[in-house]
């Protein structure tokens, strides 16, 4: 049965996107949406042109009403942070655009799972929720998804063991306040604490993980990049297409996706990352597990710091 996505924003993060739907069999539909028209015609156009080697797929840019139907939609559009911009000021124009955006693409795509990569993300992923009247299991935004990747990625490089083996996540905001959990951590089953132990005394590694490091590398990796080639689109775009793979699936998966909160670890009202259950029917809930006490403490405070950002926000 053929797939229709939608992805609303052709620059770097959405051509990359689009494009990396385009090498899997997620969708047989593409659709690509800007303001700037040409360069959404220009992408689609760029892309569809390697088409001839793989699978028959259509990939076209126009208007909302191109987007009629979609069985996803991904939505990027913003501006990135500029030197000298308060966060409240970058999110108030991302929030202004999503405002306009939001009536338009659920007037012809009412049925669509949501996917918010928009920064702030966890913000955008709210704004969405409480503006387009659209059912909560329909939305979702990337949270920390690329921040777990990372994460795993980091672990696995210090023990010098498959990033596969590595089950460990980052919760809280898409941000400076995230953090990871450390007590739910583990390394093939082993937890974390054990697993490092081991490794040390067979001398599978000289020295424990920083874990202060681990965080801090986390939260800028992605500023690093930004510092090197002026933009990072890559990985986010892997997670993205990962993400709504999830979303075709057979099975529902576990991942770290930011959604609303309802009463999770004494939290309301606000979109955080935690690990949410989600699948073809969107997203089923958050999965509450045991964390530490000081991890609920961390997971509260992130919730706060958003909450203090959009108390400002006009919506």
């Amino acid at each position: 049965m053929g797939r229709k996505v939608t992805v609303i924003g052709a620059g770097n993060v959405g051509a990359t996107i689009a494009y990396t739907f385009s090498l899997g069999d997620l969708a047989s539909e593409i659709v690509i949406l800007d303001i700037k028209k040409d360069k959404a015609e220009g992408e689609a156009m760029d892309i569809v042109q390697g088409a001839s080697f793989r699978e028959s797929i259509s990939v076209i840019s126009g208007d909302y009403e191109a987007a009629r139907d979609s069985d996803v939609v991904v939505i990027t559009s913003g501006i990135n942070r500029k030197p000298g911009q308060t966060r409240l000021e970058l999110t108030q124009i991302n929030v202004e655009i999503l405002k306009d955006i939001t009536p338009q693409i659920v007037a012809v795509a009412p049925k669509a799972k949501y996917v918010l990569v928009s920064n702030p993300v966890d913000i955008t992923t709210y704004v969405f929720t409480k503006l387009s009247g659209l059912p909560e299991s329909q939305i979702m935004g990337t949270g920390t998804l690329l921040d777990t990747a990372r994460l795993r990625y980091l672990i696995s490089e210090h023990f010098h063991i498959a990033q596969k083996n590595v089950h460990a996540y980052v919760f809280g905001e898409h941000g400076d306040s995230s953090f990871i959990p450390w007590s739910c951590a583990n390394i093939s089953t082993s937890s974390f604490e054990n697993y490092e132990r081991l490794a040390l005394a067979n001398g599978f590694v000289k020295e424990p993980l920083d874990k202060e490091a681990t965080i801090n590398a986390v939260r800028k990796m992605g500023g690093e990049i930004i510092k090197r080639k002026g933009a990072t689109f890559y990985a986010v775009s892997v997670s993205v297409s990962k993400l709504c793979d999830n979303l075709f699936s057979a099975n529902d998966s576990l991942t770290t996706i930011t959604s609303m909160m309802h009463g999770e670890y004494g939290i309301s009202d606000i979109c955080l990352s935690t690990l949410t259950m989600l699948g073809p029917k969107g997203i089923k809930g958050k999965v509450e597990i045991d964390i530490a006490d000081d991890e609920i403490m961390k997971l509260r405070e992130s919730a706060e710091a958003l909450k203090t950002v959009i108390r400002d926000v006009k919506l």
